[in-house]
Protein backbone atom coordinates (compact mmCIF):
# COMPACT_ATOMS: atom_id res chain seq x y z
CA UNK A 1 0.00 0.00 0.00
CA UNK A 2 2.79 2.45 0.87
CA UNK A 3 4.75 1.39 -2.20
CA UNK A 4 1.79 2.43 -4.34
CA UNK A 5 1.80 5.83 -2.63
CA UNK A 6 5.56 6.12 -3.12
CA UNK A 7 5.21 5.22 -6.80
CA UNK A 8 2.47 7.79 -7.41
CA UNK A 9 4.56 10.58 -5.84
CA UNK A 10 8.07 9.49 -6.77
CA UNK A 11 8.68 11.65 -9.84
CA UNK A 12 6.69 14.88 -9.96
CA UNK A 13 7.41 18.60 -10.31
CA UNK A 14 11.21 18.18 -10.32
CA UNK A 15 11.06 15.94 -7.24
CA UNK A 16 12.27 12.32 -7.27
CA UNK A 17 12.07 9.72 -4.51
CA UNK A 18 15.10 7.49 -5.04
CA UNK A 19 15.36 5.37 -1.85
CA UNK A 20 13.31 4.81 1.31
CA UNK A 21 13.13 2.93 4.59
CA UNK A 22 9.94 2.44 6.59
CA UNK A 23 10.43 2.52 10.37
CA UNK A 24 7.84 1.87 13.08
CA UNK A 25 7.12 5.57 13.61
CA UNK A 26 8.83 7.46 10.78
CA UNK A 27 10.19 7.22 7.25
CA UNK A 28 13.67 7.77 5.88
CA UNK A 29 13.59 9.12 2.33
CA UNK A 30 16.38 9.95 -0.06
CA UNK A 31 15.13 12.39 -2.66
CA UNK A 32 16.39 14.66 -5.41
CA UNK A 33 14.78 18.02 -6.10
CA UNK A 34 15.62 20.70 -8.64
CA UNK A 35 15.03 23.46 -6.08
CA UNK A 36 13.40 24.26 -2.72
CA UNK A 37 9.99 24.69 -4.26
CA UNK A 38 10.19 21.29 -5.97
CA UNK A 39 11.25 19.72 -2.67
CA UNK A 40 8.40 21.33 -0.75
CA UNK A 41 5.76 20.42 -3.36
CA UNK A 42 7.10 16.90 -3.77
CA UNK A 43 7.24 16.23 -0.05
CA UNK A 44 3.77 17.68 0.46
CA UNK A 45 2.30 15.49 -2.27
CA UNK A 46 4.11 12.40 -1.06
CA UNK A 47 3.05 13.06 2.55
CA UNK A 48 -0.60 13.32 1.52
CA UNK A 49 -0.41 10.07 -0.45
CA UNK A 50 1.31 8.22 2.42
CA UNK A 51 -1.15 9.61 5.01
CA UNK A 52 -4.13 8.53 2.91
CA UNK A 53 -2.66 5.05 2.45
CA UNK A 54 -1.96 4.66 6.18
CA UNK A 55 -5.38 5.99 7.19
CA UNK A 56 -7.00 3.51 4.82
CA UNK A 57 -4.89 0.67 6.24
CA UNK A 58 -5.68 1.69 9.82
CA UNK A 59 -9.34 2.36 8.98
CA UNK A 60 -9.23 5.83 10.45
CA UNK A 61 -9.13 9.49 9.51
CA UNK A 62 -7.03 12.41 10.55
CA UNK A 63 -3.50 13.65 10.76
CA UNK A 64 -0.74 11.07 10.38
CA UNK A 65 2.48 13.08 10.56
CA UNK A 66 3.19 15.15 13.68
CA UNK A 67 6.12 17.01 12.11
CA UNK A 68 7.13 18.15 8.72
CA UNK A 69 10.19 16.69 7.05
CA UNK A 70 13.76 17.40 8.03
CA UNK A 71 15.98 17.88 5.00
CA UNK A 72 19.71 17.95 4.47
CA UNK A 73 21.60 18.76 1.27
CA UNK A 74 24.23 16.16 0.41
CA UNK A 75 27.31 17.59 -1.26
CA UNK A 76 29.92 14.84 -1.60
CA UNK A 77 30.16 11.19 -2.66
CA UNK A 78 31.01 10.22 0.93
CA UNK A 79 27.92 11.98 2.31
CA UNK A 80 25.65 10.32 -0.25
CA UNK A 81 27.13 6.88 0.44
CA UNK A 82 26.81 7.36 4.20
CA UNK A 83 23.15 8.35 3.80
CA UNK A 84 22.49 5.36 1.53
CA UNK A 85 23.89 3.09 4.26
CA UNK A 86 21.82 4.93 6.86
CA UNK A 87 18.59 4.56 4.90
CA UNK A 88 19.02 1.04 3.52
CA UNK A 89 20.66 -0.50 6.60
CA UNK A 90 18.69 1.46 9.25
CA UNK A 91 17.19 -1.69 10.74
CA UNK A 92 20.65 -2.45 12.20
CA UNK A 93 20.50 0.79 14.21
CA UNK A 94 17.19 -0.39 15.66
CA UNK A 95 18.62 -3.72 16.79
CA UNK A 96 17.21 -5.91 14.04
CA UNK A 97 19.80 -8.52 13.16
CA UNK A 98 19.18 -9.08 9.48
CA UNK A 99 21.88 -10.00 7.03
CA UNK A 100 20.51 -8.95 3.69
CA UNK A 101 17.86 -6.63 2.35
CA UNK A 102 15.34 -5.06 4.71
CA UNK A 103 11.89 -5.86 3.33
CA UNK A 104 10.67 -2.48 4.63
CA UNK A 105 13.12 -0.55 2.49
CA UNK A 106 13.84 0.06 -1.16
CA UNK A 107 16.88 -2.20 -0.83
CA UNK A 108 15.33 -4.87 -3.03
CA UNK A 109 15.63 -2.52 -6.02
CA UNK A 110 19.00 -1.04 -5.06
CA UNK A 111 21.75 -1.94 -7.52
CA UNK A 112 24.69 -0.89 -5.35
CA UNK A 113 24.96 -3.90 -3.01
CA UNK A 114 28.38 -5.48 -2.77
CA UNK A 115 26.76 -8.91 -2.48
CA UNK A 116 24.59 -9.86 -5.41
CA UNK A 117 24.44 -6.58 -7.26
CA UNK A 118 21.99 -6.48 -10.14
CA UNK A 119 21.19 -10.19 -9.75
CA UNK A 120 19.58 -9.50 -6.39
CA UNK A 121 17.44 -6.73 -7.82
CA UNK A 122 16.05 -9.10 -10.43
CA UNK A 123 15.36 -11.87 -7.88
CA UNK A 124 14.23 -9.85 -4.87
CA UNK A 125 10.85 -8.62 -5.97
CA UNK A 126 8.43 -9.30 -8.77
CA UNK A 127 6.95 -5.84 -8.16
CA UNK A 128 7.88 -2.89 -10.29
CA UNK A 129 10.00 -0.40 -8.42
CA UNK A 130 8.04 2.58 -7.06
CA UNK A 131 11.18 4.69 -7.19
CA UNK A 132 12.38 7.31 -9.62
CA UNK A 133 15.79 6.84 -11.22
CA UNK A 134 18.41 9.18 -9.83
CA UNK A 135 19.52 11.93 -12.22
CA UNK A 136 22.23 13.71 -10.26
CA UNK A 137 25.83 12.61 -10.68
CA UNK A 138 26.27 12.16 -6.92
CA UNK A 139 23.39 9.71 -6.60
CA UNK A 140 23.91 7.85 -9.89
CA UNK A 141 27.69 7.56 -10.04
CA UNK A 142 29.58 9.66 -7.50
CA UNK A 143 28.86 7.68 -4.33
CA UNK A 144 30.03 4.46 -6.04
CA UNK A 145 33.59 5.80 -6.01
CA UNK A 146 33.51 5.11 -2.26
CA UNK A 147 32.59 1.43 -2.86
CA UNK A 148 29.44 -0.64 -3.02
CA UNK A 149 27.45 -1.21 0.18
CA UNK A 150 27.85 -4.50 2.08
CA UNK A 151 25.17 -6.34 4.06
CA UNK A 152 27.53 -6.23 7.04
CA UNK A 153 27.65 -2.43 7.17
CA UNK A 154 25.91 -0.52 9.92
CA UNK A 155 24.95 3.14 9.76
CA UNK A 156 26.97 5.63 11.75
CA UNK A 157 25.09 7.12 14.67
Amino acid sequence: MLERAFGAGSDRFGFRLTEYSIQSNHLHLLVEAKDRNALARGMQGLSVRVAKALNKLWQRRGKVFADRYHGRILRSPREVRDVLVYVLRNHVRHGIALLGVDAWSSGRWFDGWREGGETMVALASPLTSPLARARTWLLRVGWRRRGRIAFTEAPAC
